[in-house]
């Protein structure tokens, strides 16, 4: 019998996938500062995946992990899009592909 060892973030019905399988998982529920902890890796995680592979999967991937880190700092979907929406119409997106090349001060 091999035991692999994870100790990651997953999400919440990767162990009864597992179980489905005919295999044995042990899972922990972290407290909040664990939790936060663990999702600052698992965002990192997703994004080097996606600088990997640029597959729309893994943008996917770091939209949820992003939507848990605003729910869990107590910000919904609804109000993450609210402020990004703000953000957009005061400083613009990045639609133009703007490349800041430098600023002269005097």
């Amino acid at each position: 019998m091999t035991m692999l060892s994870y100790n990651k973030l997953v999400r919440d019905k990767i162990p009864e996938i597992i179980e489905a399988s005919g295999k044995e998982c042990e899972i922990q529920v972290m407290n909040d500062d664990a939790y936060l902890e663990m999702l600052d890796k698992k965002l990192s995680e997703e994004l080097k995946e996606y600088q990997e592979s640029y597959e729309a999967e893994e943008l996917a991937d770091i939209l949820e992990v992003i939507y848990a880190l605003a729910q869990a700092h107590g910000v919904s979907k609804e109000q993450l899009e609210e402020i990004r929406k703000g953000k957009a119409e005061k400083r613009g997106s990045f639609e133009k592909k703007i490349l800041l090349k430098s600023v002269t001060e005097d």
